[in-house]
């Protein structure tokens, strides 16, 4: 289905043209027209389907559709006083209308999700003259924030904490938002925004679409759903059961900690890897483990949410930009990282939960590319690995490296069948690899976040691309 078929407005198709898409995604064309109509939706789309366009068509289409009702309100006011109306009468020049606040509110879990809907938003805006978008999340000054909510705006993209401190300090006016998108709603809950949703969803219009996005909708995400939404439509597509053609998976026993860390090093010294992205489950040990590999000569940086949200944004552009080989990140600091040149996703830590193995390995494969996703884990993993499989119905394929096999034998209850082909392979090699060249030796960095048990008292270390910084 093409995008002209989909009743979007003509700027609106030239952009998404320019863009380089001609044919929509499943998401887009089961979502964009109920969207449009102002329909209430439930999606569940995977990752890298294109799910971030079928919500910010519809949102951009209603910007259009308010810039032409206050067209039409200011040419009815433009008519002199007393002379005849468009309904015949007397007209009498009401009050220019002072529209403050968004038209449409998105609320996403993390501050790289919040920038790459941003940037979604201005592409595929960018032929509505004078677009106001902004972002709205913590770990950036106040400053800023203030200035673009002060003024008239179209579309704001905010994490719930940080918008509902603006809203305590009567800094956010919400009064004229037509649209609320959740995106990843789940990821939300589970970081502990349900109260904050709540107050916020509360501040805004009744008469308005709410539309939702999640991996599930069941147990308290399918709870918030039923009290924000009215009638809504469900939309499954892609969800976590469905295989990924273009990602390789394959599972790694180690029998400990320094086995763990041989095999990572094997694969990390092989050529076929064009980037990779290593996940850890807490910001030290992501900080830790980047020292490591970049002592052994590796390009490389952490992610993580204990960090400036400048020094973030340099380590986004040197993986962007290639600078950057390998980045070894936490979930919450990856969650929305959109890298199609990501050829590796290397699991060093367990996720916290089955549905961000998911996230994870859906970091690479993308733009149509192959992918390879490899989980090292140690027998106190086999658990995770287990519900991993179950949530999935697949089973992850075990492979040895020839001189790394594990001494103990793999846990049996990874030997039972899940009744699905595992996912389809990719056409990799072994590993990964990387080229010699260093950044230099890099010193611990500032910890502390809501990505798993955060740490704190951290000493700090020269930031990626930055002068050193140290603690406030």
């Amino acid at each position: 289905m093409s995008f002209e078929s989909l009743n979007l407005h003509e700027t609106l198709v030239a952009a998404v043209r320019d863009a380089g898409y001609t044919v929509a995604t499943d998401v887009q064309q089961r979502a964009i027209p109920p969207a449009l109509e102002g329909r209430d939706l439930m999606v569940s789309s995977s990752t890298g389907s294109g799910k971030t366009a079928s919500f910010v068509l519809p949102a951009l289409t209603r910007v259009l559709a308010a810039r032409h009702a206050a067209a039409q309100r200011r040419a009815h006011d433009d008519v002199p006083s007393g002379a005849p109306g468009p309904d015949g009468a007397p007209s009498r020049r009401p009050a220019r209308e002072q529209s403050r606040g968004p038209r449409v509110l998105v609320l996403v879990p993390t501050r790289e999700l919040a920038i790459q809907v941003s940037k979604a938003a201005l592409n595929y805006g960018r032929h509505v003259r004078g677009l106001r978008v902004a972002t709205v999340v913590g770990g950036v000054p106040y400053g800023l924030q203030l200035r673009q909510l002060s003024g008239a705006l179209d579309i704001l993209i905010a994490t719930p904490g940080r918008l509902m401190d603006h809203m305590q300090s009567g800094k956010a006016t919400l009064s004229n938002v037509e649209m609320l998108v959740l995106d990843e709603a789940d990821r939300m809950l589970d970081m502990g925004f349900i109260d904050d949703i709540q107050f916020i969803a509360q501040a805004l219009p009744q008469e308005r679409q709410t539309v939702m996005y999640s991996a599930t909708f069941g147990g308290h995400v399918g709870r918030l759903a039923q009290s924000l939404l009215r009638d809504p439509r469900r939309v499954d597509v892609g969800s976590h059961t469905d295989t990924h053609a273009d990602i390789e998976q394959r599972l790694h026993w180690a029998d400990d900690l320094q086995h763990k860390n041989a095999l990572l090093d094997h694969l990390l010294t092989d050529r076929n890897v064009d980037q990779a992205l290593v996940f850890t489950s807490t910001q030290r040990d992501a900080d830790r483990l980047a020292d490591r590999l970049a002592e052994m000569g590796h390009r490389v940086a952490s992610l993580h949410g204990g960090m400036p949200q400048r020094q973030r944004n340099r380590v986004l552009t040197g993986m962007r930009t290639r600078d950057l080989r390998v980045l070894v990140a936490t979930d919450v600091a990856a969650r929305g990282l959109d890298v199609p040149t990501i050829s590796h996703v290397i699991n060093y830590g367990m996720p916290m939960k089955a549905e961000d193995y998911v996230h994870r390995i859906g970091r690479t494969g993308r733009a149509g590319r192959a992918g390879l996703a490899v989980t090292l884990a140690e027998r106190r993993d086999a658990g995770m690995i287990h519900h991993i499989q179950r949530f999935t119905t697949q089973r992850i394929p075990a492979a040895v490296v020839a001189g790394l096999e594990p001494k103990r034998p793999e846990p049996q209850s990874q030997t039972k069948p899940f009744g699905q082909k595992p996912f389809g392979k990719a056409g990799f090699g072994a590993a990964p690899g990387f080229g010699k060249k260093s950044f230099g030796k890099r010193k611990p960095a500032l910890g502390g976040d809501r990505d798993r048990a955060p740490f704190g008292g951290v000493a700090a270390r020269k930031p990626f691309g930055s002068r050193p910084t140290g603690p406030r």
